[in-house]
């Protein structure tokens, strides 16, 4: 049986890009690293050795720096990532669809003086979180008929809370040796994505601003991490289940905008040291008298 290409894609990983937008001497800056990934017309490229279907990832690279230099949506990784779809499928004609997936670093203004304001052009990485945005721009059905999809998300947003979580009444049998705990330490590295409900009609580079104004990405990004942080940290938690769902609704009911949510909030794992050797130090239980722990990366 002769073997046949089923599936074709390629492009260009970890584009590095700092970009620099100046107001006066009040500036603003974004650093992503970009994934820029083309469908299309390309599989003689695999099946022929045929290059001259084959758009260079060098041509992608450069193309990701000029347009993070000309196009007006730079500070939006979103609306910069379909800007950036975009180019490809209208640039090219064998070319039907691109994906492209930006990760943002965090850089916050540094606060100054005796009231706290913020610098007109000094930052801090304050944390090791990292938005992530991944859009498809699909021209498969024509160039006249484009369509697009985005989803939004977070990760290695690293939360703690000391206090006001539990996990009691789980399924016990022959398998178990967790204790129940009325109160313990909950820690995660909060990872989450959202899709967007984009309106039905066809995508283009102009249509672009008032897409992002119905969207509202850069809204729903701020308002997703808002009610992560806060639901964590008030929320009486049962489990982590429970909490993660209360999170879930309440951005799903305040961004009309958000058709679906995921998350996926793994344990930190804070284990209390047994100090009983120890003139009976208590430190396991009750739970108010753990105090010291030992930090491990993995269950165990």
């Amino acid at each position: 049986m002769a073997s046949v290409l089923s599936h074709a894609r390629y492009g260009k990983d970890k584009v590095r890009v700092f970009r620099i937008v100046r107001d006066g001497d009040w500036h603003e800056v974004v650093e992503y690293t970009v994934c820029a990934l083309l469908e299309g017309q390309i599989e003689t490229s695999y099946t022929k050795a045929d290059n001259s279907v084959v758009v260079a990832t060098d041509s992608i690279k450069n193309t990701t720096y000029i347009l993070a230099k000309t196009s007006p949506h730079i500070l939006s990784p979103a609306l910069f990532a379909l800007h950036l779809g975009l180019h490809f499928v209208n640039k090219y004609n064998h070319i039907s669809k691109s994906i492209i997936t930006i990760e943002q670093l965090k850089w916050t203004r540094i606060p100054v003086g005796p009231n706290a304001e913020p610098h007109k052009h000094s930052f801090v990485r304050d944390g090791d979180e990292k938005r992530i945005i991944k859009v498809e721009v699909d021209a498969t059905a024509g160039k006249d008929k484009v369509k697009g999809s985005v989803v939004g998300g977070l990760k290695d947003l690293l939360v703690l809370k000391s206090s006001g979580s539990a996990f009691e009444n789980f399924l016990r049998d022959e398998y178990t040796t967790l204790i129940e705990v009325s109160d313990r330490i909950f820690s995660t590295a909060v990872d989450y994505d959202y899709n967007f409900i984009l309106p039905d009609e066809h995508l283009t580079i102009e249509g672009l601003k008032k897409l992002g104004e119905i969207s509202r990405f850069e809204q729903v990004a701020a308002s997703a991490r808002q009610i992560t942080l806060d639901t964590f940290a008030t929320d009486e938690s049962a489990s982590v289940q429970a909490t993660l769902f209360k999170m879930a609704q309440q951005i799903i009911a305040e961004n009309p905008t958000v058709g679906s949510i995921t998350y996926r909030l793994p344990n930190k794992h804070y284990i209390p040291v047994n100090l009983s050797f120890f003139n009976g130090l208590e430190n396991i239980t009750p739970p108010e008298k753990a105090e010291v722990f030992t930090p491990v990366d993995a269950p165990r």
